[in-house]
């Protein structure tokens, strides 16, 4: 009997592709830098077979080194393939999101760091820092993710490099090179000057902030697009974050579900299974997954549509008057820790791990032995998520001159149940509100008497609870949410009234951008974040 020894042990921390996400000002390059590295990593029968609206693509790094390597052989301008590390090596692709003008990077920038791994803030070196870069730094500290700036256009006449970290440094961003220690890279889309430089520069910030999947792990992904096509039905466009999803794998996302009897490529080419780190197209859902919702594989179809029915049911049959809570998944809590020996840090470790929740799962990025130094600090920079927990230890001098700039949290502690305490303290500052969603009424719509734009007059009958003027409302076709609205007028009888009780019959003024049709279900509801 033969062992494949290429597969790694159950748990074991393997490299996976990291994923990026590029964002910055309008016209300052972001979809000439995907365009180029597009065309230089995809031959070109394959190159028609993209299908722009997976809004996601595999970059393959084999080339790109052969380049690399090329370009050191002429110019003599980088190191040798043997100073690459075992980590950059190993990781052999970049997933790369495609963001510009795409509808799936708003719920993507909502959820931050749960689908993209690395951000890249792009910024034209002839014009220099504009409303909108701005914007998406705050989006990028907001997200918690290490990024890059990528000063692009650099081979137009106007290009002025010192100009753009300049600017940057007036709104407290501070690139390498310029009182900081935000990664640097210098661009041309056009010519492809410092596109290569800017990958390895990528991979070098996924070695240091530990981007891996465990080997054996289940499988996690995250929607990023979904849609319907006439051809192919109800089709998904799914991160893998963890584990293998395999052709024939049942999958549960929210209330929809499917079997993967087709998984493609980024390419539109069907594949046998997703890797982490890859994007995958899936078809044949039960219902439009939501973007940003996150996505396992079932044992069975039945588990898989019990699961999804259950969802449903928080969401749409609910009991009149009953409070259902939505939860929004959980928040994350990274953490650096130093202990001054090995067994105190097991024992630190195992503590804050008792302070995680439900609500806020807690990942430890970085762990050592010793005070804290200027490395640790560095992974906590342009992340203000991120926070630094030390045992028996001091934080050394170049390191607390960082701190005392302030925007990175550090804390030490000699006594153990001390940063416990801390620890379930910034846990509860990251736990997410909480929605609680109350159905006021249900009624059965029995006519539809006119329908002009975004108004309609509408008859109906009262099935449960009381229905007043004023109520916005869901509405529910053969049980599932397709729209909502708001009651504007009651009328019985061609009189105005208030309300309308359990049995009751009435006609409504209301509005809503669905076109309502009879047979359908509204729900009379209230939300109250807390």
């Amino acid at each position: 009997m033969t062992t494949n020894i290429s597969t790694p042990e159950k748990g074991i921390k393997v490299p996976r592709p990291p994923i990026v996400v590029v964002m910055g000002h309008i016209d300052h390059g972001k979809s000439t830098l995907l365009d180029y590295i597009r065309k230089t990593n995809i031959v070109d029968k394959e190159a028609g077979g993209i299908t722009q609206h997976l809004g996601a693509y595999e970059v393959d790094l084999t080339r790109m080194r052969a380049d690399n390597q090329r370009i050191s052989a002429d110019k003599n301008q980088r190191a040798s393939a043997s100073s690459i590390s075992e980590y950059q090596r190993s990781v052999r692709k970049i997933t790369f999101l495609d963001t510009p003008g795409h509808e799936a990077f708003k719920g993507i920038r909502g959820r931050g760091a749960a689908v993209a791994d690395i951000g890249i803030l792009v910024i034209s070196a002839e014009e220099g820092v504009k409303p909108q870069t701005l914007e998406a730094f705050r989006d990028l500290k907001k997200s918690g993710i290490p990024y890059i700036v990528a000063a692009t256009k650099i081979d137009k006449p106007e290009a002025n490099i010192e100009r753009v970290k300049q600017g940057l440094a007036e709104h407290e961003i501070y690139v390498e090179g310029y009182g900081g220690d935000i990664p640097f890279a210098a661009i041309s889309s056009k010519t492809g000057e410092g596109v290569n430089d800017l990958l390895d520069l990528i991979l070098l910030v996924a070695e240091l902030h530990n981007i891996h999947s465990a080997a054996g792990a289940s499988m996690r992904a995250y929607v990023i697009e979904s849609n319907v096509d006439m051809k192919k039905g109800i089709f998904a466009t799914l991160i893998i974050k963890e584990g293998v999803l395999q052709k024939g794998d049942f999958l549960v996302a929210g209330d929809a579900f499917t079997k993967t009897r087709r998984l493609e490529n980024f390419l539109g080419k069907q594949i046998e299974k997703g890797e982490p780190g890859m994007p995958v197209s899936v078809v044949g859902w039960s219902g439009v997954p939501k973007v940003g919702e996150l996505c396992k594989v079932a044992k069975s179809k039945r588990e898989a549509e019990e699961l999804a029915l259950s969802e449903r049911g928080k969401k749409v049959k609910r009991p009149t008057n009953t409070a259902t809570t939505l939860i929004m998944e959980a928040a994350l809590l990274p953490l650096v820790i130093k202990a001054d020996t090995g067994g105190s840090l097991e024992a630190i470790e195992a503590e804050i791990q008792k302070r995680a929740t439900p609500e806020v799962a807690i990942k430890i990025v970085s762990r050592g032995i010793g005070s804290i130094s200027e490395s640790d600090i560095k992974l906590a920079s342009g992340s203000n998520e991120l926070a630094i927990v030390g045992f028996n230890v001091e934080i050394d001098a170049p390191a607390r001159s960082i701190v005392e700039r302030g925007g990175i949290t550090v804390q030490t502690f000699d006594i153990i149940y001390k940063l416990g305490e801390w620890i379930a303290e910034l846990v509860k500052t990251r736990t997410p509100k909480v929605t609680i969603v109350t159905v006021k009424a249900s009624v059965k719509v029995l006519k539809i008497f006119n329908t002009e734009k975004d108004r309609q007059v509408v008859g109906g009958k009262v099935l449960d609870g009381e229905l007043k003027a004023g109520d916005e409302f869901n509405i529910l076709r053969r049980g599932a949410q397709i729209g909502r609205g708001k009651i504007r007028e009651l009328q019985r009888f061609k009189e105005k009234i208030s309300s309308a009780n359990v049995g009751s019959e009435f006609g409504a003024f209301v509005s809503t951008s669905i076109e309502i049709m009879p047979s359908d279900t509204i729900e009379a509801v209230t939300s109250v974040e807390q």
